[in-house]
Parts: structure tokens; C-alpha cells; sequence
């Protein structure tokens, strides 16, 4: 494939990127730092996460919250069905919309004992994100995005039923869908045309992970069932106590993808920042996406 070097024009593509929410103060600190130095990038939203069995409840509601009050972003939530009722999980959203957060990414969530154990619904309550989707919409007018799987999700055994499950978050009023990260575009391209030839014609924005840590990143791949190329691991090999070399590289291999992508008409994409700025940063300005003064990021907020 013809490999181009340019930069993409101003609102050639837009971004959005995703956080987790903080343990510690010292992980609040570098959470906020995060944010205010990606906002002036004007990213479509911005998500916070919900951890397994609802263990980060409070402190996604309380992060999603101060970024209503304290940032022009638009926040979209995380929620789950794990280990809450149908109401406790109502009881979230409502909380949510009240906070003034328009916008949630609707998950099943992974089992509260971890990813890769087996998932039980939890008595009285949502059996899965399509449930949950149709739920939230009859809650409140939400715009809504659900996860899509270009490898399949470990749990589906098979293409068909993957994109069934895909299918019925749509019906059920989903407004898009985000990919769990992928290294290799061929396969989101080639996931996008079987999406596209069960019917779906929401947008399906690719998830791009910048690896600011090969083994962590690999680790984490090896458990959601997302491939590692031959060709990405030679580029980290010997890197493993460099990280400043480690993060250039980064920084060089998630440009390339979006170009790529970008090549065959895909302009949105979500970074799963990590909480780490500096990296997505870069990228994004490689990309030629630049700050927006505060006068016209409030003025563009506003529209």
C-alpha cells in the first residue's frame, strides 16, 4: 500500500479521546493535566470510563461532572450492566442527564472477577449493552455509543453472532459505534464492509491506542482478544527501558494508521489516551489538527 507523507487538512478528521477516572490524588493531578492540555485540540467528545463491576461509579460520575463544569468538552459516560439492577443503573443515567451529560457509551461490561472470566448477568438487571441502549433511550434522548469488535469480541465464537449482537444496539437506538483498538487497518476495513453489509450505517469510528508501553499494551491486547502484528512488535523490540525512543516510535506508528485510514475516507477516531497526554498530543499534531484559540474553541463549543 502506497505509504503518503503529508499532513491532513484543518477539519480533515475530527477526534475525540477517552480517560479513565483517578484512584489517587496523584493520579487526579496528571488526569487534569491531561485534559486541559488535549482540550484546545476541540476533540468531537471526550469519554470516561466505568470500572469492572461498577468499582469506579463515583469517581466517573464526580470526573464527568467537573468536566461539564470546569471545560468546554463534551463528556460522554461510561455505563455498564455489571453488578447493579436495572434501576440502580437508571438511577445513574438520570443522575447523568441531571449533571448535564448528553452522551453515554452503553457497554456490558467486563465480569467484576476480571476479562476473561465468564459473564453472568446480574439478577434484575441488563442483560446486555443492546438492553441497556433501548433503556437509556427511553430515559432520555441520549445520543448513544456502543462498542464494535473488528477481531470479534472473545465471547461471540463467531462473525454471524458478533454482528447480530452489533446489529441489535443499532435497532435499539444506537447513534455509533467505536472499535476496540486495532493495529492492522485492514482489518477495521474489512470489518467496516461487513458491518456496513448487515445494514448498519451508523458511524464506526476506529479506536487507536498510542503505545506508550509495548508489554503493558501487548498484556492488555493478549486479554480483549486484539492481534499484535509481527511488524509492530520488531519496531518496539529493544525498546523495553527506552522510553523517550519507545514513545517516538508511538507516536510515528499511530500517524501512519490514521493517514492510512484516512487514505480510504475514515475521518473520525478515538484514542484511548491511558491518561497520557503528551503522546496523543504529538500525534494529533502531526496530524495537523492544531489548538483552538479560547475564543474560538468557546465559540465552536457553543455551535
Amino acid at each position: 500500500m502506497e505509504r503518503k507523507s503529508r499532513l491532513l487538512g484543518e477539519g480533515e478528521i475530527e477526534v475525540s479521546f477517552e480517560f479513565f477516572p483517578p484512584k489517587t490524588d496523584a493520579m487526579e493531578e496528571t488526569l487534569w493535566k491531561s485534559i486541559r492540555r488535549l482540550e484546545p485540540m476541540h476533540p468531537e467528545f471526550v469519554s470516561v470510563t466505568y470500572g469492572a463491576g461498577g468499582s469506579t461509579r463515583e469517581r466517573t460520575h464526580n470526573t464527568v461532572a467537573r468536566i461539564v463544569k470546569e471545560t468546554s468538552l463534551k463528556p460522554a459516560a461510561h455505563l455498564t450492566c455489571v453488578d447493579a439492577t436495572k434501576e440502580e443503573v437508571n438511577e445513574v443515567a438520570q443522575a447523568y442527564w441531571a449533571a448535564g451529560v448528553r452522551h453515554i457509551v452503553a457497554l456490558r461490561g467486563d465480569p467484576a472477577a476480571g476479562v476473561g472470566e465468564s459473564y453472568t448477568p446480574t439478577p434484575g438487571g441488563y442483560t446486555n449493552a443492546a438492553e441497556l441502549t433501548k433503556g437509556l433511550k427511553e430515559i432520555a434522548p441520549f445520543e448513544i455509543s456502543v462498542a464494535g469488535y473488528p477481531e470479534m469480541h472473545p465471547e461471540s465464537g463467531y462473525e454471524e453472532a458478533d454482528l447480530d449482537n452489533l446489529k441489535a444496539k443499532i435497532d435499539n437506538g444506537a447513534d455509533r459505534i467505536i472499535t476496540q483498538f486495532v493495529f492492522d487497518q485492514e482489518l477495521y476495513l474489512r470489518y467496516l464492509e461487513r458491518v456496513r453489509a448487515a445494514g448498519i450505517w451508523v458511524p464506526v469510528t476506529p479506536g487507536i491506542i498510542p503505545i506508550h508501553n509495548f508489554p503493558q499494551v501487548a498484556n492488555f491486547a493478549g486479554r480483549t482478544g486484539a492481534s499484535i502484528p509481527a511488524w509492530l512488535r520488531r519496531r518496539f523490540e529493544g525498546l523495553e527501558n527506552d522510553s523517550t525512543t519507545t514513545h517516538l516510535v508511538a507516536a510515528a506508528v499511530a500517524t501512519e494508521q490514521v493517514m492510512l485510514l484516512a487514505d480510504h475516507g475514515v475521518k473520525q477516531f478515538h484514542f484511548y489516551t491511558l491518561n497520557r497526554a503528551d503522546l496523543v498530543y504529538a500525534i494529533c499534531h502531526m496530524l495537523g489538527i492544531r489548538p483552538l484559540p479560547a475564543s474560538s474553541q468557546a465559540s465552536a463549543n457553543a455551535a
